[in-house]
Order: C-alpha cells, then structure tokens, then sequence
C-alpha cells in the first residue's frame, strides 16, 4: 500500500499534504486541467508552497482570512489550496452578488486580501475605497496588483503550520444578492469527512472529475477537494455550455461529475447527445436544486455509469443520496440518510412528529459547520437539539419518509402556501404541470390573496414551437388537481431566473408578481 493509500485510511489528514503526498508518488500525474493549460500533482504542490510563502511573508498567519471573487481558473485553484496549506481560511465569494454585499461579506471575514479579476473589477468600482484589503489580481489584469509579481520567488516554502482538524477551512457565504450574508465556517475536519467518504462513489487515482460549476458555490467544492485529495484530476470549464461539455467529456475520457439539474437537463437536450462517447463515466453526481424523477430516468437509460443524487447542506448536520442506478423505483426521493447521520423530522412546536407524518428535517452528522461567522444569534436558529441535548442543524425543508425510510422532498419550509387553511406544497403541483407535453419548466410560488390568505399562481416556460392558451392550460390543470390547489393564474416566460448554481429564485418571481399589483 502506498503512503497516500494508507493516509486516506487514517481518521485526519489535510487535504494540502494529501496533494503534497501524490505530488511525491505521481509528480507527472495531471491535476488541473483548464482550456489548454495543464498542471501537473508536482507543479500545483510547487504552486501551492509558493503562494502560502508569499501570505506568510505578507504577514499573515494560520486563523487569518483571504477572499477571492473570480472566474474559475488555475489560478483561482492553486490560491485557494496554497492559503489552506499554512492553515489561512478562504472566503469565495459569488459575481452574482450585489457590489454592497461583496464589501459587507468582505469586511465581515476579515480578510487580509482579495484576490479577484478582470471579470469582476467593475463589482468593486464603487465599494474598493471602504475595504480595508489589498486586492490582487488573478490574472495579471489592472484589477489590482499583478498576481505574477506579488508572488515570491520560483522555489520559495513556507515556515511549517500544525492544522488542527476544528480550525477554519473556508467561510462559504450563504446570501449575497439582498439580506445579511451568512459565512458558513466550515473546518478542516469536515472537508476531510467530504474526502474519505468520496470512496463509495469510486474516487480514486484515476478519477478524471469535469467540473462546470463555479468554485466559489459547496456544489462544486464537494468534488473538487475530493478528486485532488484522491489523486485524480480535475478538468475545469469556466462557464458552462451544454455541447462544449459533451465534448471535454468525450475527449478527456472523463470518469465523474458534479452538475446541477438544469444542467442535467441541457445536456440531455442536445440534439445530438447520443453520438459523444461517454463509455468512461463511473458516477455522476446532483445536488443543489430538486432533481425532477423523470430526469433521472432518461439519465440512466441514456448516459453510462452510475447516477448519485446528494441532497444535504454546506451546513452540513445530515445527507441523504439516492443511488438512483440501484434503486429505479425511487426517483421521485433524494434517498437515504448517510451512514452515521441521525435525521429527524419536527413540526412546527419543534418536537418529531409521527412515522409517515411531514415535518421539517434536521441532521446531525460528523460533518457540521463550526458555526455563521459573527452571528451567534443566526447559529441559534439553525440549531435543533433533542431531550438528550444531541446538536442537530435545521435544513428549512420539509418532507416525510416512506416504508423503506427513503426521504420525498415536498418544499422549503419558506415556500409552503397555505391557502385556506390548508398546507400546500408546490412541488407537487410543479410536477403535474411537467406531466403536461408543451411545458419545459415550471415554477409555482404562494402571492397573497383577500380570500384565501395565499393563492398558488404559476410560471411557466413552454417547449421550442409548443402554443397553447394560458386559460387552457389552467383549465386542464385544475382539472387535475384538489380544489385548494388550484392555480389562480398563470405566467408564460422565456425562461426561469436562477442563481448561477440552477436554483429557481422562487423571491425573484414572488416579487414581479406583486409588483404586478393583481388580485388573486
């Protein structure tokens, strides 16, 4: 057995001297890989020791924080693993957000440095002034200090740091377009969790992971550490397109994936799918957003190797993954809970409800955050504790088990309408308007309404070439439907607005019908 072999056996490892490790055994193994440029286990290992020189040599130190606001690159990659090695905690934080709540998040870590790009200079055109950091620029472009000439010498180390497993990984910021961003710390220990349980969905030296999510979102970071710590290679694709992917699969004889369900859903609608070779795939992983059943099917019917989908927080507290290839009659579940993850269900009064009752889930697992950065109050609210004082975070999502204790989904807690009294779920009416042969996708959200309190009301986005009458289309689903399901109108649109990891912004689409100022 190998020293990395035996490593990823042992209870604590960091990820940092796992790629140290392999950059000793497989110096000349590819590790990164993006567009035309590549970098071997040797030359990211020298990279990273390179980059945790020159933050030490800037002063900083093990418990300090650096943010990187940048489109995914080398560079992006190589930064945020090299301030891990001298124990430095990373904040990557999303071009999507509002400059306003860049500079809070920013002053709100703490950190020391912002690294960003020419991709994302104008976000802080008006905000650079009140941040007290020195911003350095990813790719050499004026976006602040040159990258290549803030770095030390070719060859330079840094003075050795002890890791201890609780000690801050990275603060993964939970809103960042309106509202109080929330940094999630999460430790050492439980990125290391992320790593040794990456074996049952077959990671290893081989592993060839295409990734086409950003690096700043957990969805991508969940596979990205993993396939590093593990020897495998990463092939990264900075902005996602459905047939471009379709060919780095292909030519990079790609063995894994983590993609999101809408991208699942362009990938599969490319017109000439069927013609890529994708013999080599082994696992195919989703998470981030409800991953519709029929999706599935046609996944497993038509693209090879096993398909994973991961339902759990960047919280973290408790995971649940459907092995979708093993269990094809439960896709319309995220599956079961992980091994060692204690997962409950409690109403509204906080105490569990019955067997076969829905109720709000709560997890708890070894793998936790620490806790949200500076916000003692908001880390209070998402805990759960039971009689026996056990520590279990809250998911904000409710759901039930069946018989078999696979977990169904119904909605985010936020979303539930009542309507008349009644609890309505709009998943269940988002699949029944899926069932319907015009519709590509669908979103229902709850508006407000003199009658009922809340009145569901949909948006919808039809198939290319696809007509029908709004009115129809609403007759024939509240034909369908119980009476306080009922949909009280109906919108046609282009597309969905989602977040840039495929989430529907389900506020987003509240909120221009209530501008709309319609009685419902």
């Amino acid at each position: 057995m190998s020293t990395a072999q035996s490593l990823l056996e042992t209870p604590f490892q960091t990820i940092p001297h796992m790629i140290h490790v392999f950059a000793t055994e497989r110096p000349s193994h590819w590790a990164l890989v993006h567009n035309q440029r590549r970098m071997t286990f040797a030359e990211l290992d020298a990279m990273m020791d390179r980059i945790a020189a020159t933050l030490q040599h800037d002063g900083l130190k093990k418990g300090d924080v650096v943010a990187v606001c940048a489109s995914t690159s080398i560079e992006y990659s190589t930064l945020y693993l090299g301030a891990l090695r001298v124990g430095i905690a990373v904040a990557p934080l999303a071009p999507s957000s509002t400059p306003e709540s860049l500079a809070t998040m920013i002053a709100d870590s703490g950190a020391h440095r912002v690294f960003i790009d020419a991709s994302t200079e104008n976000l802080f055109t008006n905000t650079r002034a009140q941040i007290k950091a020195r911003f350095i620029a990813l790719d050499d472009s004026t976006a602040g200090d040159a990258f290549s000439s803030w770095l030390m010498p070719a060859g330079s180390k840094p003075a050795p740091v002890e890791i201890a497993p609780e000690l801050p990984f990275n603060l993964i910021y939970s809103s960042g377009t309106t509202g109080t961003p929330k940094g999630i710390v999460q430790s050492h220990h439980m990125r290391w969790l992320h790593v040794a349980r990456a074996a049952i969905n077959l990671y290893d030296t081989d592993t060839i992971t295409l990734l086409a999510t950003p690096l700043y979102s957990n969805t991508t970071l969940v596979a990205f550490f993993p396939t590093l710590a593990r020897g495998g290679t990463v092939i990264l694709m900075a902005k996602f397109d459905a047939a471009k992917y379709l060919e780095l699969a292909q030519q990079h004889r790609v063995t894994h994936t983590m993609l999101v369900p809408v991208q699942y859903q362009r990938v599969m609608a490319v017109p000439h799918f069927n013609e890529f070779d994708l013999s080599t795939f082994k696992m195919k992983m989703c998470t981030s957003a409800p991953f519709a059943a029929a999706l599935k099917a046609d996944i497993l019917k038509r693209w090879a190797g096993g398909l994973v989908d991961v339902y759990g927080m960047t919280e973290g507290g408790g995971t649940f993954s459907l092995r979708a290839h093993e269990h094809p009659d439960k896709l319309h579940t995220v599956g079961k809970a992980a091994p060692g993850h204690d997962i409950r269900l409690i109403g509204e009064d906080g105490k569990e409800v019955a067997p076969g009752e829905i109720g709000e889930v709560v997890g708890h697992s070894p793998a936790m955050m620490n806790c949200y950065h500076n916000q003692p109050q908001k880390t209070k609210e998402a805990e759960w504790f039971d009689s026996a004082g056990k520590r279990f975070i809250r998911t904000g999502d409710v759901g039930r088990f069946d018989a078999d204790g696979f977990l169904q989904l119904m909605d985010r807690k936020k979303d539930m309408i009542i309507s008349g009294g009644f609890n309505i779920y709009p998943s269940d009416l988002e699949a029944v308007l899926l069932e319907h042969s015009a519709i590509a996708d669908a979103a229902v959200v709850g508006v407000p309404s003199e009658k009922w309190g809340e009145t569901p009301i949909a948006f919808v986005v039809l198939k290319p070439n696809a007509t029908i009458d709004s009115s129809k289309l609403i007759e024939w689903f509240n034909a369908k439907v119980g009476k306080t399901q009922r949909l009280a109108t109906l919108q046609f649109m282009d597309q969905l607005p989602r977040s840039a990891i495929g989430k529907v912004l389900k506020r987003e689409l509240r909120d221009s019908f209530t501008k709309l100022r319609v009685a419902v």
